[in-house]
């Protein structure tokens, strides 16, 4: 069972900064941390997020390695750091896309003896940046996560393990694939729903007029465009079926009141509330 001193975290930001500062709240583990903008460091040093900077120099001291990073960054870095991260070290990433990002990384991990895990945890903010992480951003959310065997229990325990003191409250196994095609539409097409939608003329008037299904609505409108785009055309096969799925019944309900059709606009409003049913429950 693995034994974890040291964690390493590439990327200081809300998910990075996060996992930096629940190392720390809620365990005793030496958290070295790396963010291009060295003034984060500083600033996570002062308050505690972090013991020392994350360099080429010390990350074979990490037993678990965390890069926090845009999915190309991610393989970047791995590659970059692959010769100096110890042979039973778990690196796990914290992207949005798995596909790519596990293909390339498992390579190096063959190649170079450690282990590599795709992850992804089911957590975040409006806001990003190392200023608005948080030691409870993850407790009690799901951490995606994806090994090459997904039947290597010992992994798995280890993983478990390894990410204890950050509180999630689900751990997910699945394929790289299956986690692009439901991040698609659990995720990436509520960002693009909810940014169309905003667009509305209508938009600008809503005060007064609006509540909780407006909040609801718009609440992913306001969205990093830098990561998005990288995470949309990566994964634009699986995003675009799922476009094509909610257009196709979106011109359903515009037929629908076009022809002043009832009986077809409440069969097709029931079968919507009947599948959420079906789906979460009430």
């Amino acid at each position: 069972m693995i034994k974890v001193t040291t964690v390493g975290i590439a990327g200081l930001g809300l998910i990075g900064g996060s996992f930096a500062k629940a190392y720390k709240e809620n365990s005793d583990v030496k958290v070295l941390g790396f963010d291009l903008n060295k003034s984060i460091c500083h600033l996570a040093a002062v308050e505690g997020a972090i013991d020392d900077v994350l360099t080429e120099e010390n990350i074979g001291e990490c037993d678990i390695i965390i890069p926090a990073l845009y999915p190309d960054a991610v393989i970047k870095y791995v590659r970059e750091m692959a010769p100096h991260i110890r042979k039973d070290a778990i690196v796990l990433d914290t992207a949005g896309l798995k596909r790519e990002i596990c293909a390339e990384c498992f390579k190096l991990a063959h190649e170079y003896g450690f282990i590599f895990v795709g992850g992804h945890p089911m957590a975040g903010k409006r806001y990003s940046g190392f200023k608005y992480s948080s030691g409870k951003l993850f407790r009690d959310s799901s951490m995606i996560v994806v090994p090459e065997n997904e039947e290597d229990q010992t992994l798995l325990s280890n993983v478990r393990v390894a990410l204890a003191p950050c509180d999630f409250g689900r751990i997910t196994v699945c394929s790289a694939e299956k986690h692009d095609e439901m991040i698609a539409f659990t995720s990436e097409l509520a960002h693009i729903v909810s940014n169309a939608y905003i667009k509305s003329p209508t938009a600008m008037e809503h005060r007064g007029y609006s509540a909780g299904s407006y909040r609801d609505l718009t609440r992913v409108a306001w969205l990093n465009e830098d990561m998005w785009t990288e995470i949309f055309m990566k994964n634009r096969d699986n995003l675009i079926k799922e476009l094509d799925y909610i257009t196709g019944y979106l011109k359903e309900y515009r037929d629908a009141l076009d022809k002043e059709d009832s009986d077809t606009l409440w069969k097709l409003l029931h079968d919507g509330k009947m599948a959420k049913e079906n789906v979460d429950g009430r």
